[in-house]
């Protein structure tokens, strides 16, 4: 599953959020599909996994299946996956 947070950081002239995955493969996966580029990863390998993401690229991520959470949950999902080996 791939998760996208509430978030609405600014970077310039765009909002931002946090893109994460159960698996990197999933993550990476989505990234393609929604033209995200794959060295834009951050944290790569570690609990915190994630690409930071524009308003745009969360509307299509949600489109092709991301569930939408808020960044309290995010957060419980990256904790959790700390328990769990990449």
């Amino acid at each position: 599953m791939v998760y996208v947070d509430d978030m609405k950081a600014v970077y310039g002239r765009m909002k931002m959020c946090h893109m994460i995955a159960d698996s990197t493969d999933e993550l990476l996966e989505m990234a393609d599909k929604i033209g995200v580029r794959r060295k834009w990863i951050q944290n790569s390998g570690t609990q915190r996994e994630h690409f930071d993401v524009c308003l745009q690229m969360k509307k299509k991520a949600v489109a092709l299946g991301a569930k939408e959470v808020s960044q309290r949950e995010l957060a419980a999902i990256t904790n959790e996956r700390g328990k769990i080996k990449f």
